[in-house]
């Protein structure tokens, strides 16, 4: 994976045809979750909820890993879709005992991406849906085109396999990164999660065969497990 992509390797496009006979189920309301057949989930859940007016407060959610608990605060007025599928998920235990199967320690991009069960970068939730892009994101300084913005430390944000391919995998800003606008941003990591985070950062990447040295991307050393992820009350 190049600097400054953040794919979900196995997510399906949207224009991929269905597999089989019977077309895919999407959901009537605004997000219209759509099912993969040709990509299944690695953990079944159904579709998520859809309803006709999305909620718009602010919901907090937390990770526990064995580097200490990273809290989420999911912001549902930016991105009202992906905070529903992210939930449903976490409601569903898709994350429950899970691994975090890539770190990053570019220049310009520096993240914990998580969210598949099979640990491959290619697992997701059996289903898509689409982008709710950032608009309000500050530039990348030192770039003359003005297409890359600063997605900040601190920033929560999904990975995808391309325009409206949203899934289960997200990835976790530990320092800075310069990104093309093309990632849903949906909500931020408390502090104790960006020391969790630096923990594993400073752990370092496991090296590739014929990869730098040192390595900037691939399975981080410590591994990151998610024991369990919940929505607080």
């Amino acid at each position: 994976m190049a600097a400054g992509s953040l794919v979900a390797a196995g997510a399906v496009p949207a224009s991929a045809a269905p597999a089989g006979d019977r077309p895919p189920r999407t959901t009537k309301g605004p997000c219209r979750y759509t099912e993969t057949p040709d990509e299944p989930a690695v953990r079944k859940v159904p579709l998520p909820p859809d309803p006709r007016r999305t909620p718009t407060r602010r919901v907090s959610a937390v990770l526990e890993t064995d580097h200490g608990d990273i809290g989420l605060t999911l912001d549902p007025a930016k991105a009202p879709c992906t905070v529903q599928s992210f939930v449903h998920l976490v409601r569903h235990r898709f994350y429950d005992a899970t691994s975090c199967h890539r770190l990053t320690a570019y220049d310009r991009l520096k993240v914990l991406q998580c969210g598949d069960p099979s640990f491959t970068g290619e697992g997701g939730p059996g289903y898509r849906y689409k982008d709710e892009l950032p608009t309000d994101l500050p530039p990348w300084p030192g770039d003359s085109t003005g297409a890359r913005k600063t997605y900040a430390r601190g920033v929560l944000a999904m990975a995808n396999a391309g325009p409206d391919t949203n899934g289960s995998q997200f990835f976790l800003v530990y320092g800075d990164s310069g990104l093309l606008p093309n990632y849903t941003v949906f909500g931020t990591v408390d502090a104790a999660g960006l020391a969790a985070l630096d923990r594993i950062a400073a752990g370092g990447i496991q090296p590739a065969p014929e990869g730098p040295t040192p390595p900037v991307d691939g399975r981080p050393v410590l591994p990151v497990d998610i024991d369990d992820a919940r929505v607080r009350r």
